[in-house]
C-alpha cells in the first residue's frame, strides 16, 4: 500500500465503493430474459409522449409535430412505435378518385369517398361501360333497329329520288343531259345539250358556230337554258344535302331513342347508390357524353386485306370514362403511418406522368395522376426527416402551403419547364394529415427564427431526451427491452448478470450515475454483439463477461488512433512524467473526440514566470491554436490571481503557459485549474508531483467547477501510468461535482480497489495544491497576510519581490535606498 503524507490523508480520496457503479438489481423470480415479458412501450420519453398526444388531440390547423433529439438515437423507429401505440380512435379515412372533366379536360375533377367506396365506384363505372359496350352494339344489330333504320333511310331516299327525278325531267324537256367528266383523279357532273341525240359541250358548239357550222341564235338560246338549269342543279344539290343532314339527324334520334333509356336507367341506378352532389354531377356528364356520341360504340374495323385494324386506328373510345383511384383505403384498418425516406417533390406530393403520343407531342390526362406519400398518409401521420426535406427543391414550400391551406395540389414539378409540354391542373384535394418532422435541435431553432410560416404549421415540439432516471421501474424496462430484442431477432437469452451489464453500459452512456441512457440503438448493438460473443464461447446464455467483451470489441474496432497515440507515450515521443516532482510543470488531461470514438490522454503543461507586465501569456493563443473557451479560461485564472495577490500591490508578472507538444487546436476551460497550479508552483518554487494529473475548471473565486469527459480523462492517464508501471502514488484530481459522473472501466476500478490508483475530488484551488505538493496551501489572515511558510504565502512574497524589483529597475543605487527607507 502506498505511503501518503498527512496532508494527502487530510484530503480523502474516493473509495472503491464510491466509484463502483455496478448494478445489482435482480427482479424476484427472474433468472434470465426467458422469465421476462418483452417491452412493448416507449421507455423514458414521457415528455415527448405528452407532446405528441397534444398534437393528436388538437385537430386545428397547424398542430403538426416537430420531433427533436440527438441523431443516432433511433428517433424514427421510436416515433413510429409511439404513434402505433397511442390510441387514435376510429380513423377517418377516405378514398380519392380523379375523373375526367367533360367540360374542361385540362381540369380533372377530384371526388372523395368513404374508405372502400372508391373501389366500389370504380368497379361500378367499369361495369357500366363494359355492359354498354356489349349491349349497345347488339341493339344496333337487332331486327327492330334495322327495320326502323331501313324505314327512315327509305323515306329519305324516296324524297331524294323525287327531287333528282324532277330535275332530270327539266333537263329532258330542255334537251339537255347530265354527264360525268373525268377531272384528274376524280369526276365531276356537267350539264350538256343534246345535238343529234349526242351530248356536246358548249365550248365545242362555240367552236362550230365560229366555223359557221352551228347557228349562233340557237347557241345563245342554249346558253340561257344552261344557266337556268345550272341554277336548278345547284338548288337541287343543296336540297339533297339538306335531306342527307336530315337523314343523319333522324338516324341519330333513332339511335338516341334506342340507347338513351338504357343508359339513363343504369346511370340513375348509380345516382341512387352514390347520392353525393359531386358524384351525381359527374354521372350526369357521363350520361350526356355517352348518349351524345354513340359512334364510340362502333369499334375500328379491319379493311380489305387486313386481319385486324392497325393500332393507330384502334383508339380506346371509352378512356375518358375511366376512374383513376389514386387513394384506396378499402383494406386499411388502422391509422396510416407513412415514413417517407426520400421526400422529393414527386414522392411527397404525387406526380403527373407525361407520355409522347404518335405525333411526337408530350401529353397527359387524368389517368396519369399518381399519389404521393402525403396523400397516402391522409387521416394519419407522415414521418419525414427534416434535413432530407429541406434539401429537396420545392418540397418545403409546397408542404407548408398544403398544411396551411388544408388542400393538396398535385402538379408536375418542372425545373426545366421550357422542355415540358402542356400539362393539366387537377382539382385540389381536401386533406387532413399530421406531419411529424424529425430533426436536430439546431434545425428546429433555425427554422423557428428564420421561417415565419414554420411557427404556424408546426406548433408542437416533441423533445426526445437521451437519458432517464435510474430506478427499479426503468431498470425493469431495460431488462424487458433486452427480452424484446432477443425475442425479435432470435438471440441467446441473457442471464441476470448479462442484463445488469447492459444496464451498466446504459448508465455509462448517460454520463451520470443516477441516469440511464435512452439511446436504444446503441444498446441494441451491444445486445446483438453480446449474443455473438456468447455464441463464440459456446454458451447457452449471455453473461456479464460477454457484454464486457462486446463493448471492448466495439471500442477496439475504432481505437486505432488511440493505440497509436499510446505507443507514442510508451516510446517517449510524447513526453509525460508519471513519477517524480517538477517546478512549474503539471499533467493536464484532454479528450480526443473522433466522432465515433472518444478517449482521454495526459498533456504536459508548463509555466515559465518572470518579471514583467504581460500577465498570463497563452502561447496557444499566440500561435492561433487556442479556442474561445480556452481563452476565457486564461482570462478567468488571471482574475483569480488578481483577486488573491494584487490587492496590496500591482501584479507585475509575465507567465507563459504552454501545452507542450500540442500541434492542433486547444479549446475548453477544463485545464484552467491545472494552469493555476503550475503558475503557483513556478512562483513559489514548490515542485508538483508528476504522478498526479489534474482536470477541472475554475472561477475567479478559486472554486473548482465540473467538466466533461471525466471518465475518459481518468482512464487515459491510467493507461499511460500502467504502461510506465503503477507505483501506488498515481492518480487524478477531479472536481467534486464530477463524482456522480464516474463510471470507470473495470480494470481502472480494480486498480483503485487495490490502492494502485487514486482519485481525489476537490472543491477549491487550495485543496488541489496541497494534494499536488504535499504542503499546506495556507489561508489569508485578518491582517491580509497568508499563513507563514505556506504556498500562497510564498507566492505572495515572490510577487511582492517582483513588484519592488520592477519599481526599482533601472534606478541609481541611491534612489533605491531612498525607496527602501520610504517603505
Amino acid at each position: 500500500m502506498a505511503v501518503r503524507s498527512k496532508l494527502a490523508k487530510k484530503h480523502k480520496e474516493l473509495t472503491f465503493k464510491q466509484i463502483d457503479y455496478t448494478i445489482d438489481y435482480h427482479p424476484r423470480g427472474v433468472k434470465s430474459t426467458d422469465d421476462l415479458k418483452a417491452c412493448r412501450e416507449i421507455i423514458g420519453q414521457q415528455r415527448a409522449i405528452d407532446a405528441v398526444r397534444t398534437g393528436l388531440a388538437v385537430k386545428s390547423t397547424g398542430y403538426n409535430i416537430f420531433v427533436t433529439g440527438s441523431a443516432g438515437t433511433g428517433r424514427i423507429t421510436t416515433v413510429k412505435h409511439l404513434l402505433e401505440q397511442l390510441e387514435h380512435g376510429h380513423p377517418e379515412l377516405f378514398d380519392v378518385c380523379y375523373v375526367n372533366n367533360f367540360k374542361n379536360e385540362d381540369r380533372p375533377r377530384a371526388i372523395t369517398f368513404q374508405a372502400g367506396e372508391g373501389r366500389k365506384f370504380k368497379k361500378d363505372i367499369d361495369y357500366l361501360i363494359t355492359t354498354l359496350r356489349k349491349v349497345v352494339p347488339k341493339i344496333f344489330m337487332s331486327e327492330d333497329y334495322k327495320d326502323r333504320h331501313d324505314r327512315v333511310v327509305r323515306e329519305f331516299e324516296g324524297r331524294q329520288k323525287t327531287l333528282i327525278r324532277q330535275f332530270e325531267d327539266k333537263l329532258s324537256e330542255a334537251g339537255f343531259v347530265m354527264v360525268q367528266i373525268q377531272s384528274g383523279m376524280g369526276a365531276r357532273n356537267e350539264i350538256q345539250p343534246l345535238v343529234d341525240e349526242e351530248p356536246v359541250s358548249l365550248e365545242k358548239l362555240e367552236q362550230l358556230a365560229r366555223e359557221g357550222k352551228f347557228s349562233l341564235s340557237k347557241l345563245d338560246e342554249m346558253r340561257r337554258q344552261w344557266d337556268s338549269l345550272r341554277r336548278d342543279f345547284d338548288l337541287t344539290t343543296v336540297e339533297s344535302k339538306k335531306l342527307n343532314a336530315k337523314l343523319e339527324d333522324a338516324i341519330e334520334k333513332l339511335n338516341y331513342s334506342m340507347v338513351a333509356p338504357l343508359v339513363s336507367d343504369k346511370v340513375n341506378l348509380l345516382k341512387r347508390r352514390y347520392p353525393d352532389d359531386k358524384v351525381v354531377e359527374y354521372l350526369e356528364e357521363v350520361e350526356e357524353a355517352l348518349t351524345s356520341d354513340l359512334d364510340r360504340f362502333r369499334e375500328a374495323q379491319p379493311r380489305r386485306g387486313e386481319q385486324d385494324a392497325p393500332p393507330f386506328r384502334k383508339r380506346e373510345p371509352f378512356e375518358e370514362f375511366g376512374i383513376n383511384l389514386i387513394l384506396d383505403n378499402s383494406e386499411t384498418q388502422d391509422v396510416p403511418i407513412v415514413t417517407e425516406k426520400s421526400p422529393s417533390y414527386k414522392n411527397l406530393f404525387g406526380s403527373l406522368e407525361r407520355v409522347v403520343d404518335r405525333y411526337g407531342y408530350w401529353r397527359t390526362d387524368f389517368t396519369r395522376i399518381f399519389a404521393g406519400s402525403l396523400l397516402k398518409a391522409a387521416g394519419g401521420f407522415l414521418i419525414v426527416n427534416a434535413t432530407d426535406l429541406l434539401i429537396e427543391p420545392g418540397s418545403w414550400i409546397h408542404l407548408k402551403r398544403t398544411l396551411r391551406d388544408g388542400e393538396l395540389e398535385i402538379a408536375a414539378f418542372d425545373p426545366l419547364y421550357m422542355m415540358a409540354g402542356s400539362g393539366i391542373k387537377p382539382e385540389p384535394i381536401p386533406i387532413s394529415v399530421k406531419v411529424v418532422l424529425i430533426g436536430e435541435p439546431r434545425m428546429y431553432h433555425l427554422l423557428w427564427r428564420l421561417d415565419e410560416d414554420f411557427k404556424e404549421v408546426f406548433k408542437i415540439k416533441a423533445e426526445f431526451d437521451t437519458v432517464m432516471p435510474m430506478n427499479k421501474k426503468n431498470l425493469k424496462c431495460y431488462y424487458e427491452f433486452v427480452r424484446l430484442i432477443t425475442e425479435k431477432e432470435n438471440l441467446a437469452p441473457f442471464e441476470v448478470s448479462g442484463l445488469q451489464a447492459v444496464a451498466e453500459y446504459g448508465r455509462r452512456l448517460s454520463g451520470r450515475r443516477n441516469k440511464l441512457s435512452t439511446r436504444f440503438a446503441a444498446l441494441t448493438d451491444v445486445i446483438r454483439e453480446s449474443a455473438y460473443c456468447c455464441q463464440k464461447r459456446r454458451r447457452k446464455m449471455v453473461q456479464r463477461a460477454d457484454v464486457h467483451q462486446a463493448i471492448q470489441d466495439q471500442e477496439s474496432r475504432v481505437d486505432l488512433i488511440e493505440d497509436k497515440i499510446q505507443e507514442m507515450f510508451e516510446n517517449n515521443t510524447l513526453m509525460v512524467s508519471t513519477t517524480g516532482t517538477e517546478v512549474g510543470q503539471i499533467n493536464g488531461l484532454s479528450v480526443y473526440n473522433l466522432g465515433e470514438h472518444m478517449f482521454g490522454r495526459p498533456t504536459r503543461i508548463t509555466v515559465a514566470t518572470s518579471l514583467g507586465k504581460a500577465g498570463v501569456i497563452n502561447i496557444e493563443r499566440e500561435a492561433d491554436l487556442s479556442g474561445p473557451i480556452h481563452n476565457k479560461g486564461i482570462a478567468i485564472l488571471t482574475g483569480y490571481l488578481r483577486r488573491m495577490f494584487a490587492q496590496d500591490k500591482p501584479l507585475v508578472m509575465s507567465a507563459s503557459v504552454s501545452f507542450e507538444q500540442s500541434y492542433g487546436g486547444v479549446d475548453g476551460d477544463s485545464a484552467s485549474s491545472t494552469e493555476i497550479y503550475a503558475i503557483l508552483s513556478s512562483l513559489s518554487g514548490v515542485p508538483i508531483k508528476q504522478s498526479i494529473a489534474v482536470t477541472g475548471s475554475v472561477n475567479q473565486m478559486g472554486e473548482i467547477q465540473p467538466i466533461g469527459g471525466v471518465n475518459h480523462k481518468i482512464e487515459g492517464f491510467y493507461d499511460v501510468c500502467k504502461s510506465n508501471r503503477l507505483t501506488g502514488y498515481q492518480g487524478v484530481i477531479i472536481p467534486w461535482q464530477n463524482v456522480e459522473d464516474l463510471m470507470l472501466r473495470p480494470d481502472v476500478t480494480e486498480a483503485i480497489k487495490a490502492g494502485k490508483f487514486h482519485v481525489w475530488p476537490v472543491k477549491t484551488i487550495e485543496e488541489g495544491i496541497e494534494i499536488l505538493t504535499g504542503q499546506s496551501a495556507g489561508k489569508r489572515g485578518r491582517n491580509g497576510k497568508f499563513t507563514s511558510g505556506s504556498i500562497l504565502a510564498r507566492v505572495d512574497d515572490k510577487l511582492r519581490e517582483m513588484a519592488m524589483a520592477y519599481q526599482n529597475f533601472g534606478r541609481p543605487e541611491n534612489d533605491k535606498k531612498v525607496a527602501v527607507k520610504k517603505k
